[in-house]
């Protein structure tokens, strides 16, 4: 009997993402902490099954645009615009704050400052993957500190072009204005689209009728969108993410979340599987062993500012402590656009090898650890506030937070957790809709509660 390789392959491939999701259900943590540990298992420090890592990056690279899609899909732009001063002056604040304790660190153990810098950009990012995956998973995308960690950790996207081109000056290389100006470009026009679409009432695809009717072309077009404007963002020089979230937004717009959530659902959960996958290889186990000490105060300390630097900012913002404290928390790992600075500034030269295995372990044991630290920090906030995630409730939009509410009587179901006026009157059967829809898809949970109305006409 012959056994074509390729389907050798593709089952062990299967079996490396089943596992793990099934061991991560078992003892009741997030499939991610499940998939980066069967990485470092499965990667060329312990078992070595896998040994072309960076074929398996660029795999993960795709999930994280499919993730950002799918958000784009989510959110109000409404509540992401009124949350502006969050986005900009919050993120501008903690990425100064963290990256000005990394210098004052850096001069008492005599780095330069070159690398002071480049460390506290590092620092300063969170996960996007990781942290978007959680607030997917526990409904909590559209709460308050949801909508908080949304809009900073799209700006911290945003930075990383900045960042970026300040390591390149920093290692000695040149200015690119022809850079400068194709990312500016890309950045009117990438925010131009977003506003376009989402400030038109009737926003519709070309050929979406068409589209509707036809399965495979539904697949293929959404396809088209994701990827062709990730691919446009990325000619531009800016992050292939922020052109999937755009992307992700247009749909929203022309309301037709629900085929695009049915079409590419399958796509994003492998996709996403073999990113995190690709962080738990990058991890070197015999590394470790030699600096555990090290990498465990590194983390400790990495986790521990970003959790405080982020609840500080936001309850400059006027956040009550336990809602900062929980949002600073969802924001204390480091991200994994700080894995392409580190590989940066190693190559222009201002970290050595050593120290960029060190800040490898550092970021991907961070978002290993991640959802653990998120669990003591809600722990210790119901014992020292009795306050609990169940207290989230969603915001309004501003178009109808002027609004009173109707006369009609309003339902149990429908107070708790606080819903958009428009949807606050709807009989028990429609307010419990969402629950039963969500074996369907996630847009399909979401959408009721983010648009009310608006987002059943598509």
């Amino acid at each position: 009997m012959h056994l074509d390789s390729v389907l050798l392959a593709f089952v062990a491939v299967i079996f490396m993402l089943a596992v793990p999701a099934v061991v991560a259900r078992v003892v009741r943590q997030p499939y991610a902490v499940g998939y980066i540990v069967a990485g470092v298992i499965m990667g060329p420090s312990v078992l070595g099954l896998v040994t072309d890592t960076e074929f398996l990056t660029k795999l993960g690279a795709i999930g994280v645009l499919l993730l950002l899609f799918f958000v784009g899909m989510e959110v109000s732009p409404r509540k992401l615009g009124g949350n502006w001063k969050v986005a900009l002056f919050g993120t501008l604040l903690q990425v100064s704050v963290t990256t000005g304790i990394i210098i004052g660190v850096g001069h008492l153990l005599e780095w330069p400052l070159a690398k002071s810098i480049l460390v506290g950009f590092i620092v300063s990012l969170s996960s996007t993957a990781v942290i978007l995956k959680l607030l997917e998973d526990w409904k909590e995308l559209d709460t308050r500190p949801g909508q908080d960690v949304l809009s900073i950790l799209l700006v911290q996207d945003l930075a990383i072009i900045p960042m970026l081109i300040g390591i390149g000056l920093l290692g000695g290389e040149g200015w690119h204005t022809n850079t400068l100006i194709m990312q500016g470009a890309g950045a009117v026009l990438l925010v131009g689209l977003a506003v376009w679409v989402t400030t038109r009432p009737n926003f519709s695809l070309p050929m979406g009728r068409m589209i509707r009717s036809d399965r495979e072309l539904q697949v293929l077009a959404a396809l088209v969108i994701c990827f062709g404007l990730a691919t446009i963002s990325g000619l531009l020089e800016l992050s292939s993410a922020l052109g999937a979230f755009v992307a992700g937004m247009v749909i929203h717009a022309a309301k037709e979340t629900r085929w695009v959530d049915q079409s590419l659902h399958g796509f994003r959960v492998i996709f996403i599987a073999f990113f995190f996958l690709s962080v738990g290889m990058l991890i070197d186990v015999n590394f470790l062993q030699e600096r555990w000490l090290m990498v465990v105060v590194m983390v400790a300390v990495a986790v521990f500012a970003n959790t405080f630097i982020n609840a500080g900012v936001l309850r400059l913002f006027g956040r009550p402590w336990p809602e900062a404290l929980y949002a600073g928390a969802l924001l204390s790992q480091i991200g994994e656009f700080s894995f392409v600075l580190a590989s940066v500034g190693w190559a222009v030269g201002l970290l050595t090898e050593e120290v960029y295995q060190g800040a490898v372990s550092v970021i991907a044991i961070s978002l290993v650890l991640s959802p653990a630290w998120i669990g003591v920090v809600k722990w210790q906030l119901r014992r020292q506030f009795g306050w609990t995630t169940s207290q989230l409730h969603e915001l309004p939009p501003a178009a109808e937070q002027s609004i009173e509410p109707a006369p009609e009587p309003v339902t149990e179901a429908a107070v708790e957790p606080p819903l958009d006026q428009a949807e606050a009157v709807q009989p028990v059967s429609e307010a419990t809709e969402p629950q039963v829809a969500e074996t369907v898809g996630t847009s399909e949970v979401l959408e009721p509660a983010l648009e009310g109305p608006a987002a059943r006409k598509g």
